[in-house]
C-alpha cells in the first residue's frame, strides 16, 4: 500500500466519523464539508421510503429538525472498512445510535444499531460522502421519543 491510499483510507476514516460526532454536537456548519452537493441517502431500512438523491443543505435540515427537541444523541460509529480506487471509494461501518429525551410517556432512551455504508468522491483534493445507507439491524427502546422531541421543540 502506498502512503496516499494509507492517507485516503485515514481521512476517509475521519469524515465518516465527523457525520455522526457533527450531527451530536449540532455543528451543522461543519457538516456542509462532508458531502457533496447532492447525496444518494437510503434510510429505506428506518423509515419504508425508497433512496432519493437530495442536496446536502435538505440533509443537514432534516438532520437538524431530528435533533431539535432531544437532550441528547450519541453516534458511535466503529468496525470501518475502507476501500479506495483512484478518485473513488466506499466504507462501510458499524453503528449505534442513541437518543436521550426524559419524557412523562416512557422510557427516555431509544437506541438503534446496525451498518453504515458509504460511497465517497475526491473533489477538489478532497474526499466527499456522494451516497449514504444506513441499514438498521435491531433498535430498543422507546421510539416515540423522536415524536415528543418534534412537538416539544414546536
Amino acid at each position: 500500500m502506498t502512503d496516499q491510499y494509507l492517507h485516503d483510507r485515514a481521512e476517509i476514516s475521519d469524515i465518516c466519523r465527523r457525520v455522526g460526532w457533527y450531527l451530536d454536537t449540532c455543528a451543522w456548519d461543519d457538516m456542509t464539508e462532508l458531502f457533496t452537493d447532492e447525496v444518494l441517502l437510503d434510510y429505506r431500512s428506518l423509515t419504508g421510503q425508497p433512496a432519493e438523491t437530495i442536496s446536502r443543505d435538505q440533509i443537514i435540515q432534516a438532520w437538524r429538525r431530528n435533533r431539535e427537541g432531544l437532550t441528547a444523541t450519541q453516534h458511535m460509529i466503529s468496525n470501518q472498512l475502507v476501500e479506495v480506487h483512484g478518485d473513488t471509494a466506499s466504507a462501510t461501518a458499524m453503528y449505534q445510535a442513541t437518543q436521550y429525551l426524559p419524557n412523562p410517556h416512557g422510557g427516555p432512551l431509544w437506541r438503534l444499531g446496525g451498518e453504515y455504508h458509504y460511497r465517497l468522491v475526491r473533489e477538489s483534493g478532497r474526499w466527499r460522502i456522494s451516497a449514504l445507507t444506513m441499514i438498521m439491524r435491531w433498535a430498543d427502546g422507546n421510539r416515540h421519543i423522536r415524536d415528543l422531541a418534534r412537538e416539544s421543540a414546536g
